[in-house]
């Protein structure tokens, strides 16, 4: 085999192919000669192989190195293992030696507390009967003073009884006159409003045409709330350029005629304002409102030259109207 990538002709026993003929106008060859074999010039080198022979000789270098220095490092690490297991040794023998002597140690102080606590258990048995010969005995005496005690306190609860009975019984006799009294008054006092009531005068309102009762004086008017069927609210009114309310509604005093008893009011309801022109003293002026299905009702019972005095008579039951 040949060192060549190309082998000579003649390898592998083959014969080169025979040139072409010459063409017919080519002057003739030349003489012919011995034929040589042709061998083609070797392939030039690659390029960088001369720098790897150095790299590789470098980190052969390199590694032996590393080598080296690994085997010390686990040398070094072997001599430090055996110092600490020697160290770990020594504390774990003193480890032991402690540990035995403190069992001894709480042996012998476990053995002392049960010593202790059988005499103590002895000395609380010998307490126990002490005790509950003296807790015997106390229960006896505070039984005895308890029934002394219940006995007194059941003679003094009669007695207490019996002084409260006689004062109840004293007490109820008083209230019974007191009772008897206030009947009395009562009766006397339903007879004078039954009286009041009686005298009470009526008259027909100008809106309705009902005749409804009036009081003119203050004594009648306490009649008339304790009938309870309005609500009654008394008024003073001064002429001025200004209305004065009255509950939920405003008067204002336009005229008033004392030789007459007449006068002339305008009334304020609900945003609205009315005129009462010549009304007479004591007569009821009605008036609706949105509040009630029934009419509101003004009585003056008492006219001065500026000012007129009397009552608002409000039904019981206020609500809108439909």
């Amino acid at each position: 085999m040949s060192i060549f990538p190309n082998p000579s002709p003649s390898s592998g026993g083959q014969q080169p192919a025979a040139p072409p003929p010459p063409p017919p106008s080519a002057p003739p060859p030349p003489p012919a000669y011995a034929s040589t074999p042709y061998y083609p010039p070797p392939p030039p080198p690659e390029s960088g192989t001369g720098m790897k022979i150095p790299i590789l000789f470098g980190a052969v270098i390199a590694l032996l190195g590393a080598v080296v220095y690994l085997y010390m490092q686990l040398d070094h690490v072997k001599k430090d293992l055996a110092t600490t297991n020697t160290t770990m040794q020594a504390q774990l023998d003193k480890l032991v030696e402690a540990s035995s002597l403190t069992t001894r140690t709480n042996t012998r102080k476990v053995e002392e507390l049960k010593d202790q606590l059988e005499r103590a258990r002895r000395q609380a048995a010998l307490a126990a009967g002490a005790a509950k010969d003296e807790a015997l005995k106390k229960v006896d005496e505070a039984k005895s003073q308890l029934q002394a005690a219940q006995q007194q306190a059941k003679q003094e609860l009669q007695a207490d009884i019996s002084s409260a009975k006689e004062a109840a019984d004293t007490k109820i006799t008083a209230v019974g006159s007191e009772v008897s009294n206030v009947k009395t008054d009562v009766a006397a006092t339903k007879t004078e409003l039954e009286k009041t009531v009686a005298d009470l005068k009526r008259a027909t309102g100008d809106l309705d045409g009902h005749s409804v009762l009036i009081a003119t004086n203050a004594k009648e008017l306490a009649a008339l709330r304790t009938l309870g069927e309005r609500n009654y609210f008394d008024f003073t009114v001064t002429k001025s350029k200004t209305s004065q309310k009255v509950n939920d509604i405003q008067i204002l005093l336009k005229k008033a005629d004392l030789k007459k008893h007449t006068f002339t009011i305008e009334l304020t309801v609900d945003d609205a304002t009315v005129e009462k022109r010549d009304k007479v003293m004591n007569e009821p002026v009605q008036f609706m409102t949105s509040k009630s299905k029934q009419p509101y009702e003004l009585v003056v019972n008492k006219v001065t030259k500026d000012t007129i005095a009397g009552y608002l008579a409000v039904p019981k039951v206020l609500s809108q109207r439909n």
